[in-house]
């Protein structure tokens, strides 16, 4: 792709995501190995971290399409820099607390669902709607290529420097970001003028009703919601399991997690031709189907010797394949058929849904922990994951040949607010 703004995008989203798998991998066993929490207080971190996508999603969606989006991208990628820092500041100065990763979970939480949704409606202001697409794959290859060596990176890394220092990678990389974006010379459309819009509240609703109305977008989003609640569910009691059942240490746990964006990796760069090949809608339903069955193999596991490790490796492969075949295509899809006045609000709430459920899963998830034990919260997570494929399968999209048939679907009044 020949254009120099998206490079430059596509670089500084590159070394973000980068340093975000670090954190990923290094906030809870912050947690787990320098403060020593229990299942509960782990899942409460998993609560805070995704809590700000449930509370505030709908309205930062309203005011990133009241602004040009670069101004919000910059400014969130400062302050997340300036707010994980505190994290390593905090352990070196014996300040570290629960509560204090909590809130500095949340206020990263609420910055990075501001970045998200700008993100989301800046990227078709660089790229052409033929393009997006190929867009979407490389800049999830991109967030794939990091976590396979983001997660292994970062295991060394706590082995070494302790959880909390393994952090500043994260830091440095939002701060390369920003500059990245501060490089990007093309002019953004000047949004709708204020003097012309809406009430937010009827703005809220009116992107509430863009993905309500719609059946692709209300399918995805209800297979979304359900995914992310219980995959959510089963990863942050897996963290636990995996050290304190399985006895990985965390060098070894973050290769095993590395092998989920490998699979990941190998989705992204082949998301678009696979549903060139066998279809849009099959290419979905097949990929969320590896992703929803792959996490009943993690129960297989019975220690850290060869056998188990190769099949917790071999199950997170499969399962970050099918996240990624399956997100390159349903995110195109969500950009093709939302008119750009709308992307903003259109974003927010179909986040609000996805996104919104990753904290209740969370929190589900230590408190089943705490009361019926690691395992069988596992299993009822495991088991349960399918479920989410009922949404696609009794949809429009499990017929869907590309996405011209999908932009030809009628969306359907929703909650109409217009008056007779």
């Amino acid at each position: 792709m020949g254009n120099g703004d998206f490079r430059k995008l596509w670089a500084g989203e590159t070394i973000s995501v980068f340093g975000s798998q670090v954190t990923e991998f290094a906030l809870p066993l912050t947690a787990i190995l320098t403060l020593h929490a229990t299942p509960s207080q782990v899942g409460i971190l998993g609560t805070a971290r995704y809590l700000p996508f449930l509370l505030v999603t709908v309205l930062a969606g309203v005011w990133v399409d009241r602004w040009r989006r670069r101004p919000v991208l910059l400014g969130t990628n400062l302050a997340r820099a300036a707010l994980i820092g505190l994290v390593p500041l905090a352990a070196i100065t014996g300040r570290l607390s629960i509560s204090l990763l909590c809130g500095i979970a949340f206020l990263v939480g609420s910055l990075t669902v501001l970045f998200d949704l700008a993100y989301l409606s800046y990227l078709p202001t660089l790229v052409p709607r033929g393009q997006l697409a190929d867009g979407n794959g490389k800049l999830q290859a991109s967030q794939s290529l990091a976590g396979v060596a983001g997660p292994g990176f970062a295991g060394v890394l706590v082995q070494i420097l302790s959880a909390p220092v393994a952090l500043l990678l994260d830091a440095l990389s939002y701060l390369f970001s920003a500059g990245s974006l501060w490089r990007i010379q093309g002019r953004e459309p000047v949004p709708e003028p204020r003097t012309n819009r809406e009430p937010w509240r009827q703005e809220v609703a009116e992107g509430l009703r863009t993905v309500f109305g719609h059946p692709c977008l209300r399918s995805l989003a209800g297979q979304g919601a359900t995914f992310n609640a219980l995959e959510n569910l089963i990863l942050t009691v897996f963290m636990l399991y995996a050290i304190r059942v399985l006895g990985l240490g965390p060098g070894t746990l973050g290769l095993v997690l590395a092998a989920g964006s490998a699979g990941a990796l190998l989705g992204a760069l082949s998301g678009r031709r696979t549903a060139d090949v066998i279809g849009l809608g099959p290419a979905l339903i097949g990929s969320m189907t590896v992703a929803c069955l792959s996490p009943l193999l993690f129960l297989l596991a019975r220690d850290s010797g060869p056998a188990s490790l190769s099949l917790l490796t071999g199950a997170f492969f499969l399962h970050g394949a099918g996240v990624a075949v399956g997100n390159v295509n349903a995110v195109t899809l969500r950009q093709v058929i939302t008119p750009g006045r709308l992307l903003g609000r259109m974003n927010a709430s179909y986040r609000l849904l996805t996104y919104g459920a990753i904290p209740l899963g969370s929190l589900l998830g230590g408190s089943l922990a705490s009361v019926v034990g690691l395992h069988t919260t596992l299993l009822l997570g495991a088991t349960a994951l399918p479920s989410a494929l009922l949404w696609v399968v009794f949809s429009p999209v499990r017929s869907l040949p590309g996405l011209a048939a999908a932009a030809a679907i009628p969306a359907v009044p929703f909650l109409s607010t217009a008056k007779e």
